[in-house]
C-alpha cells in the first residue's frame, strides 16, 4: 500500500480502528501480563512463607 500522508497511513484505508485497536489490545496485554505474573509469584511466595511458619509452630507445638 502507498499513502500519501500521515493521516491515510493512520486512517489505514478506513480500518484504522480496527488495526490501532488491535496494536493497542496487544500492547497493553503485554505490559499487563508480566505485572499481573510478578504479583501472583509474590502471592505464591507469601502464602509458602505462611505455610513454613505454621509447620514450624506445629512441630514445636507437637514436641513441647
Amino acid at each position: 500500500m502507498q499513502w500519501n500522508s500521515v493521516g491515510e497511513f493512520f486512517a489505514m484505508g478506513g480500518y484504522g480502528l480496527y488495526v490501532w485497536g488491535s496494536f493497542g489490545a496487544c500492547a497493553i496485554l503485554m505490559v499487563a501480563e508480566p505485572l499481573l505474573a510478578k504479583h501472583r509469584l509474590n502471592e505464591i511466595r507469601e502464602s509458602l512463607a505462611r505455610e513454613r511458619l505454621a509447620d514450624e509452630l506445629d512441630h514445636q507445638a507437637g514436641t513441647s
